[in-house]
């Protein structure tokens, strides 16, 4: 998508910190941490978030979450614990219309909202 934040990051227009890469997904240090370690996951096909993963081949998909944990292994926090996360719509606070997921890590965190 032409004016997608993640996109022109994708494409090199905006410059980012890349964590990992392959043909499907792109792996970024947020430029607004969280934790200690926090790493954006996004598949390199434009979909607006999860009610949108119907555009994703099941490859795809797979392929955000092998990069979640290829992430947190390059991170060093594949041992000692991660959280995987997204956001879906305004109520939820995704603020970047393209599906992202967010590896956290790095401080031992609090018990999940749910």
């Amino acid at each position: 998508m032409e004016n997608c934040l993640f996109c022109k990051i994708i494409r090199g227009e905006i410059p980012s910190t890349k964590v990992y890469e392959d043909e499907n997904t792109y792996a970024f240090r947020d430029i607004a941490p969280q934790t200690p370690q926090h790493i954006v996951v996004v598949p390199k096909h434009h979909v607006t978030g999860m009610n949108g993963i119907d555009g994703l081949t099941d490859a795809q998909l797979a392929a955000c979450l092998r990069a979640c944990r290829e992430a947190a292994k390059i991170a060093g926090i594949d041992e000692s614990g991660y959280r995987v996360v997204t956001n879906c719509g305004d109520d939820a606070c995704q603020s970047v219309q393209h599906l992202h997921f967010h590896v956290l890590g790095g401080t031992k965190m609090k018990e999940s909202m749910a």
